[in-house]
C-alpha cells in the first residue's frame, strides 16, 4: 500500500494513557477470570454455585469495585485513542486517512470475531470496532448532543427495569431459567470436557444466540449501551486532548476523584447488599433501583480510579511505581488476547481441565498471580527486544501496509 501515513513512533506515546490502559487490563482480567471457568448462564433461577461467605464475599467486592469499571475505563481510551490516532493520520496523509481508520477497524473486527468464535464468547474486540464506525459519524456533533446521548444511555436501565417489572410474567421468567439451564449444562460440556474444536462450536453458537434470541438479546443490548457511554465520554475528553494535558486539568481531577468516590461508593453499597443477599429471579423494583445503582457506580468507580492514577502519574514518588503498568498498557491487545490463552489453557477440558472447580476467591488470586507474575514481566521482556507487541506488529501491518511499517522502523532508528 503507497500512503506516506505509519504507526505512530515511541516518542509519541502518552505515559498516562498506557499506565491507565495498565490498569485497565488488570481490571478486566479480574472481571473475566470467572467466566473463563463458569457458564455465562450460570445462576440464571437465583441460586449461587459457590454459596461459601468467602466465594460470596469475593465475588462482591469483584462485581462492585471491578466489574463494569474496566472495561468502561477501556472504552473511555478507546475513544480518546480514535481521536488521536485520526487526528494524526489526517497530519499525515489527509487523502487516506478515513480510509486507514476504516480498515483498522475492520482487523480489529476480524481479531474479534475471530476470538469470539474461537476462543472464548466474552471478546470486546469487535464491539470496539462497531463502537468505531458510530465514533467516526459522531465525531464532529455537538458537546450537548454527545451528554444528551450520555444522559440517555444512562436512562435506559431504569427504564427497562420499570419496562421488565411491568411486562414480564411468570412464564416469561420460567421460560428464560430453562433456555439459560440448557445453555449452562451445554457449557459444562463442550467447555468442561470437549476437544479444543467442540469448544470453538460451541462458541460460535453462543455469538449467534446472544445476538438473535430476545431472551439474551436485552442483556447484550444494555452491556452495548453501558459501554457506549464512556465511549462517548472518551470523545469528548479526546476532542479536548484531555490525556496529553492532563497536568492542567489536575484542580478539576482532584475534585472529580473525591466526587466520583463518594457517589460510587454509596451506589455500590445498595447494589452490593442487593447482590449478596436477594436471589429471587423476577423483576422487582428494588432489583431496578439495585441495578441503576450499578450504572452510576459504575461510572463513578471508573472515575475515580482513572482521576486517581492521573494524579498518580503526574507524582514524582508515584511516577516510577507505575512503570510496570505503563509497559503493560504499551501492548494491551497482545496481553488481553494472552489473558485468554491463559485462562482457557487452565480451564478448558482440552487444558488442565479446572473448569467449575475454581471460586470467586480463588479467582481473585489467579487473576492478580498471572497478571503480575507472567504478562508484567512478559512484556518487560519482551518491549526490550521490540518496540511494539506481536498482535500490535500485525494490527498495524495489515492497517499500513509493509512498506509503511518498514519506514516506522527506520524511523525509530533514526529517533534512537
Amino acid at each position: 500500500m503507497d500512503s506516506r501515513a505509519v504507526p505512530i513512533s515511541a516518542s509519541e506515546r502518552i505515559l498516562t494513557i498506557d499506565v491507565v490502559r495498565g490498569f485497565a487490563l488488570l481490571g478486566i482480567f479480574i472481571m473475566n477470570m470467572p467466566w473463563f471457568n463458569t457458564s455465562f448462564f450460570v445462576g440464571a433461577d437465583g441460586s449461587r454455585l459457590w454459596p461459601g461467605w468467602w466465594d460470596v464475599g469475593a465475588e462482591t467486592v469483584r462485581d462492585v469495585l471491578f466489574s463494569g469499571k474496566f472495561n468502561s475505563m477501556f472504552s473511555l481510551l478507546f475513544a480518546v485513542g480514535f481521536t488521536i490516532q485520526l487526528g494524526r493520520m489526517e497530519e499525515r496523509d489527509p487523502a487516506h486517512a478515513k480510509y486507514l481508520y476504516l480498515r483498522r477497524l475492520f482487523w480489529l473486527f476480524a481479531f474479534g470475531a475471530i476470538h469470539a468464535c474461537i476462543f472464548w464468547t466474552g471478546d470486546i474486540l469487535h464491539a470496539y470496532a462497531i463502537f468505531g464506525l458510530i465514533l467516526l459519524a459522531l465525531r464532529r456533533a455537538p458537546e450537548k448532543l454527545l451528554w444528551t446521548l450520555v444522559g440517555l444511555c444512562i436512562l435506559y436501565t431504569p427504564l427497562l427495569g420499570v419496562y421488565r417489572v411491568m411486562t414480564a410474567t411468570p412464564e416469561d421468567v420460567k421460560a428464560f431459567i430453562a433456555t439459560s439451564q440448557l445453555w449452562e449444562a451445554s457449557n459444562n460440556a463442550a467447555y468442561g470436557h470437549g476437544s479444543f474444536l467442540e469448544a470453538a462450536r460451541e462458541h460460535t453458537r453462543e455469538m449467534v444466540v446472544i445476538y438473535t434470541d430476545p431472551h439474551f438479546l436485552r442483556f447484550t443490548i444494555s452491556f452495548y449501551v453501558q459501554i457506549f457511554t464512556t465511549t462517548l465520554i472518551g470523545l469528548m475528553l479526546g476532542r479536548r486532548q484531555f490525556f496529553q494535558n492532563s497536568a492542567q486539568y489536575l484542580p478539576a481531577v482532584r475534585r472529580v476523584q473525591w466526587w466520583a468516590l463518594g457517589v460510587g461508593i454509596a451506589t455500590g453499597i445498595y447494589f452490593g447488599v442487593w447482590e449478596a443477599t436477594v436471589t429471587d429471579p423476577r423483576p422487582t423494583p428494588w432489583g431496578v433501583i439495585a441495578r441503576t445503582c450499578y450504572v452510576v457506580c459504575r461510572l463513578s468507580i471508573m472515575a475515580f480510579y482513572v482521576a486517581t492514577i492521573i494524579r498518580c502519574v503526574h507524582n514524582e514518588k508515584w511516577r516510577p511505581r507505575l512503570a510496570p503498568m505503563g509497559v503493560v498498557g504499551r501492548m494491551p491487545l497482545s496481553n488481553y488476547l494472552l489473558q485468554t490463552l491463559i485462562a482457557t489453557s487452565l480451564f478448558y477440558g482440552w487444558g488442565l481441565g479446572l473448569w467449575g472447580k475454581v471460586g470467586p476467591a480463588l479467582d481473585l488470586v489467579l487473576a492478580f498471580a498471572i497478571f503480575f507474575l507472567i504478562q508484567v514481566p512478559l512484556s518487560h521482556y519482551w518491549l526490550k527486544r521490540h518496540s511494539m507487541g506481536p498482535m500490535e506488529y500485525l494490527w498495524r501491518l495489515l492497517t499500513y501496509g509493509r512498506g509503511s511499517m518498514r519506514s516506522k522502523v527506520l524511523q525509530e532508528a533514526s529517533v534512537a
